[in-house]
């Protein structure tokens, strides 16, 4: 029996996602719960397994590809107890048995084809996606006083102007050789003497000003260019043909690359689609901007004790597999400073029109991936020790970067850091993400010269910049939970003592 299995849904909600890699090809074998292809989702790298097994009979989307939720990506042929004789397979799946002897089917069989929604049927069309095709005419841009368009009204002529006029603003005399000898009227006298040198007519060019100086600019002449607007006038269009012409006639020379000049033919530009990690956030940035009205603070904190703090802790045996860094003495100071603040830890409700205050931390840290910016969250973080703290923020990052961050991972976060300085930053205004009341950027720790008793010292100083929902938070709130955060990294004690 040929069976396909539909992409479902492994977030909450998504529409689509793209296959990233497969793990098998046509022919291979597959047993249940067999992991088959990897999908990039919305918000992350998934793993899905196949429910059947059997042999695979053709994979229905190319890596790569963007699919649907609910639509087929790979045919299994299996063989199904009962339908005919051992690994007996059919071409095209029976239609559904009703009645007794229905077979029972499987749970992984049901969740593969009742759970996920259908996809559309072929040729529909999202209600108010298209309008009418638009009539089909052709229309042609003009420049303004040039030219004509396409059009049923016609310019009436102007009053007292002939047709043919004699004289036109436009037109210039230039010195030229007769192209034909003038008409003469009536018999003229023999000249009495040796003929002089002829003298050159002025022959008259119809162009407006602005052609005039395109054509000087272009060093085209005037007087070798026929004319094809109205009344013989030279156009631009006439210019420029006649400058490509001049070009092609001229010799090629290879062009000459000056030192730091971007190579010839280089692309100069570039289209990278947007989906996936990319797309999500871009959506949720743009809603978390133009929905909480954000405020940022900055308070520079002389993070000297901290880093000797640090450099002890990773001699210790409990922090012996972890790698410690300032990020974690941070992210304790902002727990413990959520606790002395609880509204700083907390969410709108729109359409209750309720704060809503979290006595729980999913504290989350922002994290940057070839794939986009992902913010993982680490849950009940409050609950944690110092060197389990430490551990579930090394797991975290090394997931991240491996692309392999789960929807679930993501989802509920309270509060989040954004650590800015591995970057080199000193700080910034940070977009707090969506659901959440407060977000704190740590910029990067280096030397700068600071008082220290009355005396100037060299000490490492790093800039935290706090962004807060003014729904939620007032400057007083926001500035009295990034002061505690700097007390507490300015003297590492005090998570001792406010704990």
């Amino acid at each position: 029996m040929r069976r396909e299995f539909k992409l479902p849904d492994v977030g909450e909600g998504l529409t689509e996602a793209e296959i990233v890699r497969w793990h098998v090809k046509a022919g291979d074998d597959v047993k249940v719960n067999q992991i088959v292809v990897e999908i990039e989702t919305a918000k992350s790298i998934v793993e899905l397994p196949i429910p059947w097994d059997g042999v695979v009979a053709d994979l229905m989307a190319g890596e790569g590809d963007t699919v649907d939720v609910g639509a087929p990506i790979i045919a299994v042929e299996t063989s199904e107890p009962g339908a005919g004789g051992p690994g007996e397979t059919t071409a095209a799946r029976p239609k559904a048995v009703t009645g007794a002897g229905a077979p029972a089917r499987s749970t992984v069989e049901a969740l593969a084809d009742d759970l996920v929604p259908k996809p559309p049927a072929e040729g529909a069309v999202e209600p108010g996606a298209h309008g009418s095709p638009a009539p089909k005419e052709e229309r042609q841009a003009v420049l303004v006083g040039y030219g004509v368009k396409t059009g049923t009204t016609k310019r009436r002529p102007r009053k007292g102007i002939p047709a043919n006029p004699v004289a036109n603003p436009s037109r210039v005399e230039l010195d030229t050789p007769p192209a034909q000898p003038a008409p003469q009227t009536a018999p003229q006298p023999a000249p009495q003497a040796a003929p002089a040198a002829p003298t050159p007519a002025r022959v008259a060019v119809l162009a407006k000003p602005p052609v005039r100086k395109l054509a000087k600019d272009l060093g085209v002449d005037l007087t070798a260019v026929t004319g094809t607007g109205p009344q013989g006038s030279i156009t631009r269009d006439d210019i420029q043909a006649a400058a490509s012409a001049e070009e092609q006639a001229a010799p090629v020379q290879a062009p000459v690359q000056l030192p730091g000049q971007r190579p010839v033919g280089e692309q100069r530009e570039e289209r990278v689609p947007v989906k996936g990690v990319r797309k999500m956030t871009a959506r949720a940035m743009v809603t978390s901007a133009f929905t909480a009205p954000h405020v940022t603070e900055f308070l520079q904190v002389d993070m000297t004790l901290t880093m000797e703090a640090v450099q002890r802790l990773r001699t210790m045996a409990e922090f012996a597999e972890v790698k410690v860094s300032p990020l974690l003495l941070v992210a304790r100071a902002v727990l413990t400073a959520a606790r002395r603040h609880p509204m700083i830890n907390s969410s709108w409700d729109e359409e209750a029109q309720e704060i809503v205050v979290k006595h729980y931390v999913n504290l989350g840290i922002a994290a940057a991936t070839p794939r986009g910016l992902v913010v993982p969250n680490v849950k009940n973080a409050h609950e944690l020790s110092l060197p389990g703290l430490a551990r579930e923020l090394a797991q975290l990052a090394e997931t991240a970067r491996a692309g392999r961050t789960q929807p679930a991972e993501m989802s509920g976060g309270t509060i989040t850091i954004s650590n800015v300085g591995v970057f080199g930053v000193d700080g910034g205004t940070p977009i707090i993400n969506p659901g959440e009341s407060a977000i704190l950027a740590v910029g990067q720790v280096r030397d700068m010269p600071w008082v220290v008793d009355g005396a100037l010292a060299v000490r490492k100083v790093a800039t935290l910049s706090l962004s807060f929902d003014h729904r939620i938070v007032d400057g007083e709130l926001g500035s009295m939970f990034l002061r505690d955060v700097g007390a507490m990294l300015e003297d590492p004690v005090r998570m001792l003592a406010w704990s």
